[in-house]
């Protein structure tokens, strides 16, 4: 029998580990939504967000949360600097290109990576590490909290830059018809570069979080980015929405897999639950038939 305190404490986990899968869900999707390219190389951006906030940490005394903000400024310029210098000469040519190239910065990343800090797992401290909230019987701990709690001021930023921004609007306008947006006036390669550099930045705030909950090295973000391929998927691909229910619900089922299942089923679920939802909506929850 599984008890209502160990239920809680699971399905509490499952949504703090599904708002990590939200923000790199979120940063592929917009990526894709904007330049229609998919990038394999996400996950190391997660990964050397996860870094940047541990040498902020570990080097400078910054608090770990507050150094979310400079991981992300940080991966949000090597992301622009990525899209100018590897993706943007290729837009538009084969579909191969972009996957090798994504592929090749799989490798740069982790190589380099290895080389610079080895592949030794570090871990970050918080100020909250021992410290839980009590909810009746429910002992949850704050860095769970705050993890949702950091997750969903960024989602709110997000929108408000894509509803209320000069660029956000030219992000959607390009989305939505990249020939009409340039006869419009829009500057496609700098949307292009501010999309790359958002979507990033999202995947900078995954991996510091992630660091935060678990652990880090240099290949942490293999499979976080499977994971948010199949949210986006699951979702339907281009919706930001479908990134965000997704997410949930694939951290949720990952847990409750590994409660009532065990450990060894953890992911193996999540990918099932995708399988049924593709084989009754294709499109994915909220994607629209082309």
């Amino acid at each position: 029998m599984i008890d209502v305190v160990t239920l809680s404490l699971t399905l509490m986990w499952g949504v703090a580990i599904g708002c990590i899968y939200i923000l790199m869900a979120t940063g592929l999707n917009l990526i894709f939504g904007v330049m229609k390219i998919v990038n394999f190389a996400h996950g190391q951006l997660l990964m050397l967000g996860a870094y940047m906030c541990y040498w902020s940490w570990f080097i400078l005394g910054v608090n770990p949360y507050f150094a979310i903000l400079l991981s992300m400024i940080i991966v949000s310029i090597v992301g622009a600097a990525v899209e100018r210098l590897c993706f943007s000469p290729i837009i538009g040519t084969s579909k191969l290109n972009e996957i090798f190239v994504s592929l090749g910065l799989i490798y740069i990343f982790d190589y380099t990576a290895v080389m610079l800090w080895t592949d030794k797992p570090r871990s970050i401290v918080t100020p909250f590490e021992y410290s839980t909230f009590s909810l009746g019987v429910v002992a949850i701990s704050y860095d769970w909290l705050i993890a949702i709690m950091v997750v969903s001021m960024i989602l709110v930023g997000m929108f408000l830059i894509l509803a209320k921004t000069k660029i956000g609007r030219a992000m959607r306008a390009t989305s939505q018809n990249m020939e009409a947006a340039m006869m419009m006036g829009i500057n496609v390669k700098k949307v292009y570069t501010a999309s790359f550099s958002l979507g990033s930045a999202l995947a900078a705030a995954a991996g510091s979080l992630f660091g935060i909950i678990f652990s880090l090295d240099p290949y942490m973000g293999s499979l976080p980015a499977i994971k948010a391929f199949a949210i986006i998927i699951l979702g339907g691909l281009g919706s930001i929405r479908g990134a965000v229910i997704g997410g949930l619900l694939y951290g949720i089922a990952e847990n409750m897999a590994t409660l009532f299942l065990g450990g060894i089923w953890r992911h193996a679920v999540a990918f099932a639950v995708l399988i049924i939802v593709l084989t009754v909506k294709p499109t994915g929850l909220f994607g629209e038939g082309r």
